[in-house]
């Protein structure tokens, strides 16, 4: 979901984002059938049967369980780090990279694979220049990726060299890199806006609390078809995969884990039998594939079933031949909106709670959170204005914002900005907010 363009999955022979290809298998995957519950798991108990999942909200009960959590970025723990942690640095170039306090400006990737030399590429789009920071003496990263960063002309490699610290500017931003040269000992300042991590993962397992085995560094260990050390229970990709870390192996992981559980399922005579429509039919003597509702389809490409855009919204059909302006577009009386003509009205105008979602074109998380942050807009009907703004369209408006990653949350009310909330948070927290605002309001 955090990866730029995915060159080596079968069936896409000119690449495709890794946000794309997650929102056209989640597709696939509604089509026949399967619910999407967009929450945090806050703790699974696999001590009874069937197991219980436990989210935020809601409560589920399953026979089986395929555990695919990934992995998270890890953190060099420089001394500056939280001080300068989204508003510099950062470990998701294609959440951050395209902010406006990195555009035209120096940043620095440290790391040797894959994903850090993948991360300097693309930050080529938007920075004057980019430094890929290696520690050791050769890069780790597959040939064709040392190729083309070799060559590319904005790209600046520094074998032997390892970060020491981040310094601020005159006007205490991060300006500068300390780095040190391995091999001399040198101490030197290198200029850098942003400094972005590519330095491996630390897997997603924690939140299990030691009920299944894992190895080195936490990945689980798994046998044939993802087997975990609890019958019943299957793990997929980053989760316990130290070795190739691949879109295309995680997915393979993925359908074996799948099939694997399936069969566990049918072995023990735990199958329940589904009705696939209104007829009482089972999936199995269905005719065709079950076919997505509107709703779960908009809610795969990260949209709402009441997601209904205003102003600056995509058209489609005759919409687009809509030779309005924006201003003539533009309704007040709608809750959702696009664009910075629309904020900058609403701002001014609105009587409401004003959220605004900044979010970038190939940010994985911004997909995450939208159809999250869309239903908590619906509970508040019309004593919320939603806006969303692309930082890349509308550049100005997320610099004059002070927007420095991806996906970020800012909550106005009568012209204040009350709470500005980075990254994805439970549906909770937003309703926290809104609900503080608005009992103040009636105060």
């Amino acid at each position: 979901m955090s990866t730029t363009e995915v060159e080596n999955f079968p069936g896409f022979p000119e690449g495709i984002t890794g946000p794309d290809l997650m929102d056209r298998m989640r597709a696939q995957a509604l089509r026949w059938g399967a619910r999407s519950v967009a929450e945090d798991v806050e703790s699974v108990d696999l001590s009874v049967r069937p197991f219980v999942i436990r989210g935020n909200e809601t409560t589920m009960r399953a026979h089986a369980i395929i555990v695919a959590t990934g992995a998270t970025a890890k953190r060099l723990g420089l001394p500056s780090e939280e001080r300068f942690w989204s508003a510099g640095i950062s470990a998701c170039a294609i959440c951050d990279g395209a902010s406006p306090i990195f555009k035209n400006r120096e940043v620095a990737v440290v790391g040797g694979g894959d994903t850090a030399l993948e991360e300097a590429l693309y930050l080529t789009k938007y920075a004057s220049r980019v430094h890929l920071l290696v520690r050791g003496g050769s890069m780790r990263a597959s040939r064709a990726m040392v190729d083309r960063a070799t060559a590319h002309p904005m790209v600046d490699i520094h074998l032997n060299t390892s970060v020491v610290d981040a310094l601020p500017d005159v006007k205490g931003r991060m300006g500068a890199l300390l780095i040190k040269d391995a091999i001399s000992g040198e101490e030197r300042e290198l200029p850098a806006r942003g400094l972005f991590y590519g330095i491996g993962h630390t897997p997603n397992s924690g939140f299990l609390g030691g009920q299944i085995e894992v190895g080195d560094g936490g990945y689980v260990t798994v046998g044939p078809g993802g087997e975990t050390s609890v019958p019943g229970v299957f793990a997929a990709g980053d989760l316990h995969d130290t070795a190739w870390r691949q879109a295309i192996t995680a997915a393979g992981a993925g359908c074996a884990s799948a099939l694997a559980a399936e069969r566990y399922i049918a072995e023990h005579g735990l199958f329940v039998d589904a009705p696939a429509g209104g007829d009482g039919a089972s999936a199995e003597s269905a005719p065709h594939p079950p076919r997505a509702t509107s709703s779960e389809e908009r809610a795969a490409s990260g949209r709402s079933a009441s997601e209904d855009y205003g102003s600056g919204s995509e058209r489609s059909g005759s919409e687009r031949a809509d030779s309005r302006t924006e201003e003539e577009i533009f309704d007040v009386t709608e809750t959702r909106h696009r664009g910075q003509y629309a904020l900058r009205k609403l701002y001014h105008e609105s009587d409401r709670i004003l959220a605004v979602l900044y979010t970038s074109p190939t940010c994985g998380p911004c997909r995450t959170l939208k159809p999250m942050l869309s239903k908590v807009i619906d509970e508040y009907a019309d004593r919320i204005h939603y806006v969303e703004i692309d930082i890349v369209a509308d550049a100005d408006m997320a610099e004059a914002g002070g927007i420095t990653g991806t996906p970020t949350v800012q909550i106005f009310y009568k012209k204040e900005l009350e709470h500005t909330v980075p990254g994805v948070k439970m549906k909770s927290e937003y309703r926290k907010l809104f609900d503080a605002i608005l009992e103040s309001a009636t105060a």
